[in-house]
């Protein structure tokens, strides 16, 4: 399996070229894309990406059980288990969430900011 590697929502490249991910990072830069990705944004695939970006419209007391489900929305078609969400919220209005998944046996952490 081998997925592209994104950086700032386009394609990394190396010598002009695009560079991939293999493997664990692969599953990773897979699911990095489905969490970043605004769910309902895309004509064709409705069930891609997440709501993460609607946790500011929520009270502070819903966002950390909303996030857990938006998680698990935005990651359902995927080959990975959830095992916890944790969103960390900065006072500058953004927040930081890690995601601990399951993959093939192996643990794995996605860590990226939402605002």
């Amino acid at each position: 399996m081998r997925e592209p590697i994104l950086k700032n929502g386009d394609y990394s490249l190396y010598g002009g070229n695009i560079r991939y991910a293999e493997g664990t990072q692969a599953v990773l830069e897979r699911v990095l894309f489905r969490l970043r990705a605004r769910r309902e944004r895309f004509p064709f695939c409705d069930g891609l990406g997440s709501r993460l970006w609607q946790l500011s419209s929520l009270s502070p007391s819903q966002r950390a059980s909303a996030a857990e489900q938006y998680v698990a929305e935005a990651l359902a078609d995927e080959p990975v288990q959830v095992e916890e969400v944790e969103l960390s919220e900065g006072a500058d209005g953004t927040a930081a969430l890690t995601v601990r998944l399951v993959w093939e046996n192996e643990t794995l952490t996605a860590a990226l900011e939402v605002q």
